[in-house]
């Protein structure tokens, strides 16, 4: 009888919070059959006010618990700030071991790639714009390009509030977008892990003559490939459960999980 292909063990994800779920959300879509093993670090969030040490500290003890523990095959960092700060640390600190992928690196790759793409706007924190990694990473890549990046930092608080798709979310998103450094833009990329929840609001905005990228399908699509090419996708069958875990719990979370993720899921609390 031939054996099955492929790796029933799970994708581990983990952020430094509850927004990563839109990484996690995009996953499900595209890889149902793929169990998820979800941490969001709500004991330490922020990150982006933390040094670059200890996020690498906080990093590598959720790597190795999901590896240890969970016998994770593949690890996402749906975090921007980890994802600057620790993705080239964990990548070398679990060589050999598991694949890492990080939000950055697979929308980096899509605008390179991208014929259609020449003048793209980047929004995102403060704290993503202010480290230039995606500036770097363009300029590096494709030198001719012309791109725009703007921080957007009143975005994500009002997102976690559940000020979106209302007046109060319009007023404050046309203040960004009709900043100068957006002008001329022929595509946007939502380099947050909050911003898909008001894509349509800013689809509205600038109409069909923008395209609006999510950050969190490019990941999604990113995965699939890998776990294809290295023969790690889940084989047919029925999976197991996902799991949705946190560094730190408090009532408010559970109704913040249907804002990123879609739908009502259950956290539970560990200790890392």
């Amino acid at each position: 009888m031939e054996s099955k292909q492929g790796d029933p063990r799970p994708v581990g994800i983990f952020d430094s919070g509850i927004g990563g779920l839109t990484v996690a959300q995009a996953i499900h879509r595209i890889l149902p059959g793929e169990q998820l093993i979800y941490v969001g670090d709500t004991a330490h969030m922020p990150y982006g006010d933390k040094s670059i040490e200890l996020i690498r500290t906080y990093s590598i003890r959720i790597a190795q618990y999901l590896i240890d523990t969970h016998d994770c095959k593949a690890l996402v960092i749906a975090c921007n700030t980890a994802s600057a700060a620790a993705y080239e640390y964990l990548r070398d600190q679990l060589k050999g071991k598991v694949p890492v992928i990080n939000v950055i690196d697979p929308m980096v790759e899509f605008l390179v790639a991208s014929h259609q793409i020449k003048h793209p706007g980047i929004i995102a924190t403060k704290t993503t714009i202010g480290s230039g990694v995606y500036q770097e990473k363009l300029k590096r890549r494709k030198p001719g390009l012309q791109f725009s990046a703007l921080a957007t930092p009143l975005l994500a608080p009002m997102i976690e509030e559940g000020f979106y798709n209302n007046s109060v979310s319009h007023a404050i998103l046309h203040e960004y977008l009709e900043q100068a450094e957006l002008k001329n833009i022929d595509s946007l990329v939502l380099a947050c892990t909050h911003y898909p929840l008001i894509k349509k609001e800013i689809e509205e905005y600038y109409g069909p003559g923008v395209n609006i990228i999510d950050s969190a399908m490019v990941v999604a699509e990113k995965l699939k490939y890998l776990l294809t090419k290295e023969n790690l996708l889940h084989p047919s069958g029925k999976k197991k459960n996902d799991q949705f875990l946190v560094t730190d719990y408090a009532p408010h979370f559970e109704k913040t999980t249907r804002i990123f993720y879609g739908e009502g899921i259950h956290l539970e609390k560990i200790d890392l």
